[in-house]
């Protein structure tokens, strides 16, 4: 039985990017990939993490490797696989990297075992990976696999999406757990340069921030029709369920229906005009979706009308975040413990991720319904549901972490100093509610901000850029 599985995005063109990013920025794209697509010839770029679904990374590489591939750039997607200590390390070492100490300190068995883990998996990859080829590998779930395939002859490049700009014991332990890995990469890639630890060498390291898919289920316009019929088929607003709305487009261009419904935990549920403040993330501690609620519950709910939805994956679905369930279920017992009137105006959500692309419509229509977007983190790597719900339109209220700061420009949304200070965001939070036609101007900037600077021919451009840097390097060592 195979360790490793093969993830097969479906096809799209670069050519639908350009009515959303111009004629200027649409032709350096056709003509970098003409040019790297030559460049590339013979090898394969492979996209190497530890899940399909759930999270940014996942939904990134729907988009990025659909795009290359529609360009007949060869291009693979592997997702290897482990047991359940595995990823209750790596959720402890992603933890400390954003400087909590999680459930542990990671012992030399945790290194024992991660190493075996990555061991059986890099037995099957060795013999599908090309010398030559060029391997960008994910996260700290992969930094393992470095070292066999610099030695099989890859050019190697870890991407790391995650960080925080200091450092305490935790960063230090984590870091110290995935160096003696990360010592043969070719590159290793960042979010941000704040985030590049002081040991790695300055020419090995490159930033490359994330980006969205303006046409991906996720992030596609929905008029207010669809986004209605979708929110009622799912079961978050208390309006009857339509006969034909609740559409989308998938990735492959065909028409679908969203069928499936959340689990939903209320006492009662907002009605279509009634405002709603929306956080989509993991049921993650560094979220703090518990903190959001109690914000919620102390500063927001007393003084005016709005409702609070917090919406995270089917804590069954995510295979590498074991910590999920245990998050949400405490988050349903903090609910359970609020005053009933308070309790009525939060809604708990998990979404099924049976099918992607569903479960991404799913969260595009409750970004699109919400007058508020909230990303109440204490540290985030980037954050692209910030990007996201500002692509709709909407302003975001949250914590100046991490790559959040990158994203909300000043005019597009509200950035709280200390991610801990309640008080402070359901201020900002209650004052946006009670002012409409300021957070309706803050969602327009917002959304210009986000086409700009984070849709994804700029993406692809870096990588073809850093792509470039190492088959050149890899011609020169030939010659040499």
């Amino acid at each position: 039985m195979s360790l490793l599985s093969q993830v097969e995005p479906p096809h799209r063109t670069i050519a639908r990017l350009e009515p959303v990013v111009g004629p200027k920025r649409y032709r350096q794209l056709v003509d970098t990939t003409a040019s790297f697509r030559q460049r590339l010839g013979h090898r394969t770029i492979w996209n190497i993490n530890s899940t399909a679904v759930g999270g940014g990374v996942a939904e990134m590489l729907q988009a990025l490797i659909g795009y290359t591939k529609g360009e007949s750039i060869a291009t693979n997607w592997t997702v290897i696989s482990g047991d359940a200590p595995f990823f209750a390390i790596t959720k402890r070492i992603h933890n400390q990297v954003h400087g909590a100490p999680g459930d542990g300190p990671l012992t030399s068995a945790d290194a024992r075992h991660y190493a075996r883990i990555l061991a059986a998996n890099t037995a099957e990859l060795i013999r599908q990976v090309k010398p030559d080829d060029i391997v960008m590998l994910h996260d700290p779930q992969t930094a393992g696999l470095i070292t066999p395939l610099v030695e099989l002859g890859a050019r190697v490049v870890w991407r790391c999406h995650i960080g925080v700009d200091w450092s305490n014991e935790a960063t230090e332990a984590a870091w110290r757990f995935l160096r003696p890995h990360l010592g043969r990469a070719h590159r290793i890639v960042f979010s941000r340069r704040q985030y590049v630890p002081e040991w790695v060498p300055q020419p090995l390291a490159r930033i490359v921030p994330p980006s969205i898919d303006p046409f991906s289920p996720k992030n596609q316009e929905l008029d207010e029709q669809t986004v209605r019929g979708i929110l009622a088929t799912i079961g978050v607003i208390d309006a009857p369920v339509p006969e034909k709305a609740g559409q989308f487009t998938r990735y492959d261009g065909t028409i679908d229906t969203v069928n499936r419904r959340a689990e939903v935990l209320c006492d009662s549920l907002p009605c279509w005009d009634d405002p709603v403040v929306v956080q989509v993330s993991r049921w993650d501690r560094l979220k703090d979706m518990d903190g959001v609620m109690q914000a919620f519950a102390d500063h927001v709910a007393p003084s005016g009308d709005g409702h609070l939805m917090l919406v995270g994956p089917s804590v069954s679905d995510v295979a590498d975040d074991p910590e999920g369930a245990e998050v949400y279920h405490e988050c349903v017992a903090q609910w359970r413990g609020l005053a009933p009137a308070i309790r009525r105006r939060i809604v708990l959500v998990t979404l099924p991720l049976n099918d992607i692309e569903e479960n991404a419509a799913m969260v595009n229509a409750l970004q699109r319904h919400a007058s508020i977007i909230s990303q109440k983190s204490i540290a985030e790597g980037f954050g692209l549901t910030v990007s996201e719900g500002m692509w709709k339109g909407r302003p975001v209220v949250g914590s100046a972490v991490g790559g959040i700061l990158d994203q909300v420009a000043d005019g597009t949304g509200v950035l709280l100093p200390d991610p801990l200070d309640l008080e402070a965001f359901g201020t900002a939070v209650r004052r946006l509610l009670d002012n409409p036609a300021k957070t309706r101007r803050l969602g327009q900037a917002a959304h210009a901000h986000i086409r700009e600077h984070f849709v994804g021919d700029t993406h692809l451009l870096r990588y073809a850029t850093l792509f470039d840097e190492l088959i050149s390097e890899a011609a020169g060592t030939a010659q040499g």
